[in-house]
């Protein structure tokens, strides 16, 4: 009776922990760092699952041990394991072979099918991102195994839906026009790389999924160089292109994009072009899925430092904790290049501001205010 009577406050206070900390090591159900970079959630059946980026630890040599991880939750702080939903496939006539890149892998769940659909950016093994393919693989069961299917470069042969005839029309001496200097600026705003690109496909680097409220699926994705976003419309199934697509922002260099919609309007987080390096974040902000897209400048408040770097994160995906309220979590990564494994998770509440969505550092900050 007296050990019950010590041991009582104990369990009435053994409660699961609702705190976020960004940028801290955040420990899974086996106490290592989560292993999910440049991914995203997705909610089934109650539960949340986290698909990133599965990085090999510094030092490991088997590549093998290498693809994109799944992480379970039902309370978006205690993450499980679920082990590696898409791994490389250990043949060498395979494209997914080990010693290539995945990055910024998405899930989607399509109702018609039944099917999960994940996509991915997909570079060579040996060839760097000279590559920029998206690579597509499916599964039964949410936390996979995923089945590899393909990959390629979107939309070969087709022009974007907003692309005009004149814009079709090659610019006479445009393959030498000198890198940077201002023709060619315009040059690329005018469609230079689509059209050097028509016939093969466009390029896909960083990359995002996002089904719309009439139930289209969009792959929007850095192309041209990294200089303009594609949003693609992906076919019923999710496992191809429909060849619609429309150019977002045209010569703007923006990557990393994590779309949401909020108060009738569509909003989206992305960054500069400055590889692992962090940059002022950026807002845009459209009507329409398909634009036409305004961007409005920096969403953090913070110090000029801070600002400057977006808190040392990167965009990657916005959670739609509760919609209706106007509720979401903004989820980033702060890159560790030498150690990629170690990069750390920014997990900020957005907040608004005059009706625009705003990022404010939080060293830590309590789920259960933000419900």
């Amino acid at each position: 009776m007296i050990i019950a009577v010590i041991l009582l406050p104990f369990f009435i206070h053994a409660q699961k922990s609702t705190i976020i900390s960004p940028g801290l090591m955040w420990p899974d159900n086996e106490g290592n760092h989560i292993n999910a970079h440049g991914g995203a959630l997705l909610r089934h059946e109650g539960t949340y699952y986290w698909f990133g980026e599965s990085r090999l630890r510094k030092g490991e040599n088997d590549r093998t041990n290498y693809g994109v991880g799944c992480y379970s939750s039902d309370d978006l702080v205690s993450w499980k394991n679920e082990g590696l939903a898409l791994r490389v496939i250990n043949d060498t006539s395979s494209l997914l072979q080990p010693g290539c890149v995945i990055e910024r892998p998405k899930v989607l769940y399509n109702s018609k099918t039944g099917k999960f659909v994940m996509w991915f950016h997909h570079e060579l093994k040996g060839q760097g991102y000279k590559a920029a393919m998206t690579g597509v693989a499916i599964s039964d069961r949410i936390e996979g195994p995923y089945k590899y299917i393909r990959s390629l470069r979107p939309n070969a042969g087709t022009w974007p839906v907003n692309f005009t005839d004149e814009q079709k029309r090659a610019i006479p001496g445009e393959s030498s026009l000198k890198s940077w200097s201002e023709e060619w600026k315009q040059a690329v705003r005018d469609g230079l790389f689509v059209r050097r690109d028509f016939e093969g496909g466009q390029m896909a680097r960083d990359m995002t999924l996002y089904t719309d409220r009439d139930g289209k699926a969009y792959h929007i994705h850095s192309a041209e160089e990294n200089m303009t976003l594609h949003f693609s419309e992906l076919t019923e199934d999710y496992l191809d292109f429909t060849g619609r697509y429309y150019r977002v922002l045209p010569g703007e260099s923006n990557e990393a994009p994590a779309l949401f919609f909020a108060k009738g309007r569509y909003f989206m987080f992305t960054s500069g072009t400055t590889g692992w390096k962090p940059n002022p974040g950026r807002l845009a902000v459209a009507d329409r899925i398909t634009g036409e897209w305004k961007a409005l400048g920096n969403p953090c408040r913070g110090t000029e430092e801070e600002n400057s770097i977006t808190f040392g994160s990167q965009s990657t995906y916005v959670l739609p904790l509760n919609p209706e309220k106007g509720i979401f979590i903004y989820m980033g990564d702060r890159w560790v290049p030498e150690d990629l494994y170690n990069s750390r998770h920014i997990w900020l509440p957005v907040e608004w501001e005059n009706g625009l969505p705003v990022l404010r550092w939080k060293k830590e900050w309590d789920l259960k205010e933000y419900r």
